[in-house]
């Protein structure tokens, strides 16, 4: 149960990511958005997905120790 309390945040922070990227590149949300086709979002969507990805990987790795 500990490890889903770390790796449902990661998700989430993925999901986060994608979006931020995406509205970076001018492919998603409202042309009036300070984020949309904004490099600087591309570069910060990439770093939150990694971040994600981080934590959906010490969740795991948490939940393995926890079995054995």
């Amino acid at each position: 149960m500990r490890s889903l309390s770390i790796v449902i945040p990661g998700v989430i922070l993925v999901i986060f990511g994608i979006i931020f990227n995406f509205q970076g590149q001018g492919m998603v949300g409202p042309e009036t958005s300070f984020m949309y086709q904004n490099q600087e979002w591309i570069d910060n969507g990439i770093i939150i997905s990694m971040a994600g990805v981080i934590l959906i990987l010490i969740g795991y790795f948490v939940e393995k120790k926890k079995l054995t």
